[in-house]
């Protein structure tokens, strides 16, 4: 309810005063996206999240060092929601978008952006499982345990758990 509250008030805000407001509207967006999935809810997750990966592209052409991050991360969330609502190739195309753009922010602040870029690998791994593109699956997966193995090796408490899921995944 609270989200579902904060989102029309931000709408309004936003209409009003786009540069301050828009970002705000994005973010509760991508959280009322996941409220909604996790209630069942997908059709109006799917919504949620379409319109919030709309403004953060908006965003992100005019300022790509502001809003790329938040972009790739909506992209993450889009390709869940659509993945739950079984267009796998749609799922598969906002993954690939958001690793691209992880990719690219990882090159230039590897300690920002590889954690963020090795989540979305193993998402893009499940998402080629799922197409039946195994060689691919592993590919990105094992780009994912790499970048978890060399974050852990310098941040052990931080980063182990993740390596050790990852390795899971590998394993499947």
């Amino acid at each position: 309810r609270a989200i579902e509250e904060a989102v029309p008030i931000y709408r309004r805000l936003a209409q009003a005063q786009p540069t301050a407001f828009e970002p705000d509207l994005a973010r509760s967006l991508n959280t009322l996206s996941n409220r909604l999935s996790d209630s069942g809810d997908r059709v109006g997750a799917l919504r949620a999240i379409e319109e919030a990966v709309a403004i953060y592209r908006q965003l992100a052409q005019a300022q790509p060092a502001a809003f790329e991050p938040d972009l790739a991360r909506s992209l993450n969330t889009l390709s869940n929601q659509l993945s739950n609502s079984g267009d796998r190739v749609g799922a598969s195309r906002a993954i690939e978008e958001a690793v691209a753009i992880y990719r690219r922010l990882a090159q230039t602040q590897p300690t920002a952006f590889e954690p963020d870029l090795a989540f979305s690998l193993n998402t893009l791994s499940n998402r080629l499982s799922n197409s039946g593109d195994r060689v691919g699956a592993l590919r990105a997966i094992e780009e994912a345990v790499a970048i978890r193995r060399r974050l852990a090796q310098g941040q052990p408490a931080a980063f182990e758990p993740d390596l050790a899921l990852r390795l899971n995944n590998l394993s499947v």
